[in-house]
C-alpha cells in the first residue's frame, strides 16, 4: 500500500487544550470546524470530549456530526445559522449559536422553540466579516433578552491581527468592544489562538483555540508560550526511488531544479493531491530517517524528490517526515507562502492513523 499517511497525536491535542486553558485561566471551546482542521473532528471531539467545556464549528453541517458521532458537551455554530428553518435543528440538538446579523435576532424573534437559545452576540469590533454594527449591539441585546427565546447571552468578537503582537489594532478593537458593551453585565468571549497565546491582558469568560489545538504557531516569529505546543499531525511517508545523477541534470517538470554537483536523488509518496503544497520550493525543510535534509525541484501531484546527497544511509524505505514535531508545519508553511492552517485543511487522500486514546 502506498505509505503516505498522517499520524495524530491524541495527547498532544489533549496537551494543547489543556495549555489554552491554563494560559487563558477560562473556559474553552475546543474548535474543530474544517475536520479539526483537517485532523479528523469526531476523532478530536472524542479525545476532548471527557475535558472540553464545548466544541465550535462553522456550521450546523458539522454540529450534526458530532451530535450523531454521540458527543453531548455543547457546541457553538461560529457562523451562526445561514437560514431561519436552521432554527428547528438548533432547538432540537441544543446547540449554542452566534447571532451576527439584525435578520437572525428577527428570526429568533419569530421563531417557535422548545426552549430558550444559547446565543452568543457577534460585534464588528473592526473585523469587517459578520458582526453587529456597534450602533445596534446593545439594542440586539435588549431584544434577545425580551423576546423571551433566549435562555442567555454571552458577547463576543474576533480580533483581525493578534498574530501581530506590536500591532495597536487589536488594542483599539477592545477598546470598541468595551465601549459597545459598556453596562451590558454578560459573559464575554475575544481570545482566539493568537489572542491566548500572546495578548494576557485580553479579558475573556471563554477563550477559543484553534490552529493551537493543533500544535502549530499563528505567529511567524518565535513566542513563548507556543514554543510550548505540541504538533499533532505528522505527516509521514517514505523513499519509493533512487537515482543517482552527474551535475548539470534537471530534476522533476519545469527542470526546476539542476544539480551543480553529483547529487542522490530519493523520490517520495507524497504530492499536492495529498496536500502537500505545490509550491513548497527548493530547500524546503523534510526529515529522512530522523536526518534533516531538503526538498528539491517541484511538487508533482503524487511525488516530491528529496536531496539524499548527504545521507549515504537513507534508500528504498526510509521514513520522510514532511512536517510533525521535527519539521514544523509552520516552517513548511512561511517558505511555501502559505499558513499552516491551510496546509492541515488541505490534507486529503492520506490516511489518519491514531494515537493517543
Amino acid at each position: 500500500m502506498r505509505p503516505a499517511r498522517a499520524l495524530i497525536d491524541l495527547e498532544a491535542l489533549r496537551h494543547n487544550y489543556r495549555l489554552a486553558r491554563e494560559i487563558s485561566g477560562a473556559k474553552a471551546l475546543a474548535v474543530v470546524k474544517a475536520d479539526a482542521y483537517g485532523h479528523g473532528a469526531t476523532r478530536c471531539a472524542e479525545a476532548l470530549a471527557a475535558e472540553a467545556d464545548g466544541f465550535a464549528v462553522a456550521c450546523i453541517e458539522e454540529a450534526l456530526e458530532l451530535r450523531y458521532a454521540g458527543i453531548r458537551k455543547p457546541i457553538l455554530l461560529l457562523e451562526g445559522f445561514f437560514e431561519e428553518a436552521e432554527l428547528s435543528l438548533i432547538d432540537q440538538h441544543q446547540l449554542w449559536c452566534v447571532v451576527h446579523a439584525a435578520w437572525q435576532v428577527e428570526a429568533i424573534e419569530r421563531a417557535r422553540l422548545a426552549r430558550p437559545l444559547q446565543v452568543w452576540l457577534k460585534l464588528d469590533s473592526g473585523m469587517h466579516r459578520v458582526g453587529l454594527h456597534p450602533a445596534e449591539y446593545r439594542d440586539a441585546h435588549a431584544r434577545l433578552l425580551a423576546s423571551g427565546k433566549v435562555e442567555k447571552i454571552v458577547l463576543m468578537s474576533h480580533f483581525a491581527r493578534a498574530d501581530e503582537p506590536d500591532c495597536p489594532r487589536s488594542a483599539e478593537q477592545l477598546a470598541l468592544f468595551h465601549e459597545a458593551r459598556n453596562g451590558l453585565q454578560a459573559e464575554i468571549s475575544l481570545r482566539n489562538s493568537p489572542a491566548i497565546l500572546g495578548w494576557p491582558e485580553i479579558p475573556s469568560d471563554w477563550v477559543r483555540p484553534g490552529i493551537m489545538l493543533y500544535g502549530a504557531t499563528p505567529f511567524e516569529q518565535a513566542q513563548e508560550q507556543a514554543a510550548r505546543l505540541k504538533p499533532v499531525m505528522t505527516l509521514e511517508s517514505k523513499i519509493i526511488s533512487v537515482r543517482e545523477l552527474p551535475a548539470g541534470e534537471p530534476v522533476g517538470y519545469g527542470a526546476r531544479f539542476v544539480s551543480e554537483r553529483p547529487t542522490r536523488v530519493g523520490v517520495v509518496a507524497m504530492g499536492y493531491a495529498d496536500g502537500y503544497p505545490r509550491h513548497a520550493p527548493t530547500g524546503t525543510p523534510v526529515m529522512v530517517d530522523g536526518q534533516l535534509t531538503r526538498l528539491i525541484g517541484r511538487v508533482s501531484m503524487d511525488m516530491l524528490t528529496v536531496d539524499l546527497t548527504e545521507l549515504p544511509q537513507a534508500g528504498l524505505g526510509s521514513r520522510v517526515e514532511l512536517w510533525g514535531r521535527n519539521v514544523l508545519a509552520s516552517d513548511v508553511a512561511q517558505v511555501s507562502g502559505s499558513i499552516p492552517y491551510q496546509l492541515f485543511c488541505n490534507l486529503k487522500r492520506v490516511p489518519r492513523l491514531y494515537s493517543g486514546g
